[in-house]
């Protein structure tokens, strides 16, 4: 409990439960991992990887069949593609990522000698290729570091002044922003004309989508049930609470929607679209429309299945193999790995015990900034949690809550007297929404192995 109330004393984080919760599920992942490593758990069973996965595997799906339908909508616009690509409102980036957010002045120093020898070796030929092997920007990685089309001004300084400097074809130096460090290629006219030809479609296509959703809608027969309003604003405030709950909280003609069902939806939407403060903070009237807006995500998928839309197995395997490099990286990262363990204790009682000092060690180095923090992928969370027991002591939230705010009081009398305040190890976001869990040895309770 002491460590998490430091941890949340000493960020900008606002103190509230549900912020120490997804502190204290960080540690949980973390444990969980070091249980299934000292078992020699591979977790890399397909079909757990499915089930686990299926937000991920529907959305696929889903957009596989939205482009379909969309194919024929709008009239393209190549004069003014052009003019807007040549007077600069419309830019185009790829760019490779290595993060330092959370890292110390020494761990950045290592990013940056590794991203150089990177630069070192990067030439337009092999950008794509480069940025898939290195990148640390996920969702661009696989596209090659495609950043695709955006207005002039939506990007960070830093990388908009240094995009804006290069010539179409060629490739920044290594460039620093709040992220990390990253390189830069900004593409030539002819290597984006499809994407600026598409988006010149502009009004049309957005009639043409307005029709669709109108019309699948109306079709079919959407029914928000009462009450569905107060259990969405609950799991805004808890979403692990209901990852499994059945609650209804509508139906169409694509069938029964309940809670569980909109917890796997909401993990496929990025960390940065702060969800969950919506949730929280949203009159009812935009909930219902927020259940709504997932209901037809629901009748799209259905469609896609009509039409036999499926996932080319390339594509599957990908998914699979994301998986289990995200395993061992975990693991060798907090220094868990099955073999490390092994190496070291012999018996599975042994192995469980050094997987747990190794984690709270970890843990606490991370705290103190001298370890980065380890993202842990909600699948690979949800079967950790779906295989292995743990809890959350709740009344010990509520103590962190109690000593942390103590402790805020008290740095900021420290910082008004003119001394430096403490950093917060990693930057704090949202508790665990499509990404990452979290829990502290002190604030929960877990109990390490079984099944659940």
């Amino acid at each position: 409990m002491a460590q998490l109330s430091t941890l949340l004393g000493k960020s900008r984080a606002p103190i509230r439960k549900d912020i120490a919760k997804s502190i204290a599920n960080v540690w949980v992942d973390y444990q969980l991992l070091g249980y299934a490593a000292a078992h020699n758990d591979s977790l890399s069973d397909p079909k757990q990887i499915d089930e686990a996965m299926w937000p991920a595997i529907a959305n696929l799906k889903a957009r596989k069949w939205y482009e379909i339908v969309s194919k024929s909508w709008g009239v393209e616009d190549t004069t003014a593609a052009q003019r807007q690509w040549e007077s600069g409102q419309i830019l185009a980036a790829d760019h490779i990522l290595l993060l330092t957010q959370g890292m110390n002045d020494t761990q950045k120093a290592g990013v940056k000698k590794k991203i150089d020898a990177i630069r070192a070796r990067v030439t337009p030929a092999n950008f794509a290729d480069m940025a898939k092997t290195n990148s640390q920007d996920q969702a661009t990685a696989k596209s090659g570091g495609s950043l695709g089309l955006f207005p002039r001004g939506s990007m960070v300084p830093e990388f908009e002044k240094a995009l804006i400097a290069l010539k179409p074809g060629q490739i920044s130096p290594v460039i620093q922003t709040q992220y990390g460090y990253h390189i830069i290629r900004r593409p030539t006219y002819e290597q984006i004309k499809g994407q600026l030809l598409q988006a010149s479609k502009g009004r049309s296509v957005s009639v043409a989508e307005s029709t669709y959703l109108a019309k699948l809608e109306q079709n079919g027969k959407i029914e928000v049930k009462k009450g569905a309003v107060a259990t969405v604003r609950a799991l805004g405030n808890d979403p692990d609470a209901y990852r499994r709950d059945n609650t209804l909280l509508a139906t169409s003609t694509a069938g029964k929607f309940t809670t569980s069902r909109l917890v796997g939806w909401l993990e496929t939407l990025p960390p940065q679209a702060r969800v969950l403060d919506q949730i929280r903070q949203s009159p009812d009237s935009l909930l219902v429309q927020l259940v709504r807006n997932f209901v037809k995500n629901e009748l799209v998928l259905k469609q896609a299945d009509s039409a036999k839309v499926t996932i080319d197995p390339s594509e599957l395997a990908q998914l699979h193999a994301s998986f289990v490099n995200a395993v061992h990286s975990a693991w060798s990262q907090l220094a868990v790995t099955p073999t490390s363990l092994s190496d070291s204790a012999k018996s599975e009682g042994d192995r469980e015990k050094l997987a747990a000092r190794r984690i709270d060690d970890y843990f606490t180095r991370m705290v103190q900034e001298q370890a980065p923090f380890v993202p842990v992928p909600t699948p690979l969370s949800n079967i950790l949690r779906e295989k292995y027991k743990y809890s959350f002591n709740d009344a010990g939230l509520d103590r962190v809550v109690q000593e942390a705010s103590k402790i805020r009081s008290s740095a900021d009398s420290a910082r008004s007297a003119g001394q430096p305040q403490t950093a917060v190890p990693f930057g704090l976001q949202q508790p665990r929404t499509p990404a990452a869990s979290s829990t502290p040895p002190s604030a929960s309770s877990t109990t390490r192995g079984g099944k659940k």
